[in-house]
This record gives C-alpha cells, sequence and structure tokens, in this order.
C-alpha cells in the first residue's frame, strides 16, 4: 500500500478552511490605493504647514529677489529676472515639498512604531514603493500648482512649452519622492533627515540654477552643474515658461528619467530587504 504523503503547509491550510497566503503574481492595487489615500491624507489634513506655508515662503522670495532689486538687474534669457526667476522658485518648492512628504512620514512611522500600519498588510516592495512614491509626488504636484498660481500675477509668467511643464514637474515631483523614502528609511531620528535636508538636498537645489545661470560660474563649478540632476529640472521647468535654456532639453529628459528609473529600484530593493526598517 502506497502511504499518503503528509500535508504542506499550503494543504494544511486548505483543509482548515482558512485563506491561503497571498501570491505575488499580481498587483494589489486596491492596498496601492489605501497607501497612496493615506499618504495624501496625511499632509492634506495639515494643509496650512505642508501647502500654504511653501506657497508664502516663495513669495517672500519673490519679494526679496525681485522687489528689493528692482530695477538692479538686467534681462536674463530674453526675459525679465522675475520671469526667469519664477520658474525656478516654483520648482523649489515642489523639489523640497515631494521629499518632505515620503521622508517624514516614514521616519514618523519608525520612531513612533507605527510601521505595522504598512508592513501588516499583503503589500509587496513594489506596492509599498509605488503608494509612498506616488503620495509625495502628488504634494510636489499640489504644491507647484498652487506656487504657481499665486507667484504668476507678480512674475507675468508666459506658458509657452505646456508639455515640459508638465514633464519636468512630474518627474522631479517623483524623484524628490523616491529620494525622501530613501532619506526617511535610512534616518534613525530627525536629526539624520536634517542632515540629508540641510547638506544634500538643499545645496543641490540652491546650486542648480535656481537664480542664476549656471554659465556664469567659474571652471570647475560650471561644467559640475551639469552633473547636478536638479539643473535639468529647474532648466527644463524654466524652458517652458520662457521657452529657452542653457542645456540640452533632451539631454535633460534621459537624465531625469534614468535617475528617477534608478532611485525606483533601490527604492523597490530597500524594501524588499527591510534595511532599517523591520530589523
Amino acid at each position: 500500500m502506497s502511504k499518503t504523503p503528509p500535508p504542506t503547509l499550503e494543504s494544511a491550510i486548505e483543509i482548515d478552511g482558512l485563506p491561503e497566503p497571498r501570491r505575488y503574481g499580481g498587483m494589489n492595487w486596491l492596498g496601492v490605493w489605501t497607501l497612496y489615500l493615506r499618504e495624501v491624507r496625511r499632509f492634506w489634513k495639515v494643509g496650512m504647514q505642508t501647502v500654504a506655508a511653501p506657497v508664502v515662503t516663495t513669495l517672500l522670495y519673490m519679494m526679496v529677489f525681485v522687489v528689493a532689486m528692482q530695477g538692479a538687474r538686467p534681462t536674463v534669457q530674453g526675459v525679465s529676472f522675475s520671469e526667469f526667476v519664477a520658474p525656478g522658485l516654483i520648482m523649489m518648492a515642489i523639489l523640497n515639498n515631494a521629499f518632505a512628504n515620503a521622508s517624514s512620514s516614514l521616519i514618523q512611522a519608525k520612531i513612533m512604531g507605527t510601521a505595522t500600519d504598512f508592513l501588516t498588510p499583503p503589500l509587496s516592495p513594489l506596492e509599498l514603493a509605488i503608494g509612498f512614491g506616488a503620495g509625495a509626488a502628488t504634494r510636489g504636484v499640489v504644491v507647484g500648482l498652487i506656487t504657481a498660481l499665486c507667484v504668476a500675477p507678480f512674475a507675468n509668467l508666459a506658458f509657452q512649452q505646456i508639455w515640459a511643464i508638465a514633464y519636468f514637474g512630474f518627474i522631479a515631483s517623483l524623484m524628490m519622492g523616491l529620494l525622501g523614502v530613501l532619506a526617511g528609511l535610512w534616518s534613525e531620528k530627525f536629526d539624520h533627515l536634517a542632515a540629508v535636508q540641510n547638506f544634500i538636498v538643499m545645496p543641490m537645489t540652491f546650486l542648480s540654477g535656481t537664480f542664476y545661470l549656471v554659465g556664469n560660474l567659474p571652471e570647475p563649478f560650471a561644467t559640475a552643474s551639469h552633473f547636478n540632476p536638479m539643473f535639468y529640472l529647474i532648466d527644463g521647468f524654466r524652458f517652458g515658461f520662457i521657452g529657452a535654456s542653457e542645456g540640452m532639453i533632451a539631454t535633460g529628459m534621459i537624465v531625469s528619467a534614468l535617475f528617477t528609473l534608478l532611485l525606483a529600484a533601490l527604492t523597490w530593493w530597500v524594501f524588499r530587504k527591510g534595511w532599517r526598517l523591520k530589523s
């Protein structure tokens, strides 16, 4: 007589009438949507801090760099200084807020012990990356739109290449959202996150042509600026408004897309390993 093989774990679960563990053959779109809504509602609930405050900060920059220096600056790339600097300020608001959304969400979850809220549900590493990245990108886009509407009356903005504004605005939000995810996972306390913000994100933003043409910098800084991915984001975004750019727009699109894909792959890998999240 042939012996019946012992039941496997899967068959034992079926015998007990319990549902099988999730198989990661497809996407859990409901779970991704729920995580995305969690991230969006999180920043929208405190909109005065996460949306209104960046707009006020940008308007203060406009006052300092445009009103206080009115008539003292020559035209830049054929437009007034206010038209030149406004797209850079809008992009800076997009970059900072997309980064802040994901990084603050993860560091707070780790410190307060609420990371189980998104680790316990059946969400794969890819789904976690999509949920957090899309939520951060949404905050960046929302802040960028509101900032542009508030700045437009003071800078006489023209929308010459809508596709460039849309592409670079979205890719910048997604890129910095993914970078914020990595920073939040790496940081073990708020001081670590502040170090990333102050010593990496802020210098890269300010030294990427937000307030000036990088071609006016002395060497080797002018050449080094072209290795800063944020230069291509700001340059391409400004091109959408004024129709002029320092670099090649096609190069900027390729560089920004490749850098975003690299960050996405790294984010997926970190979630898969559970580095500084499950340990």
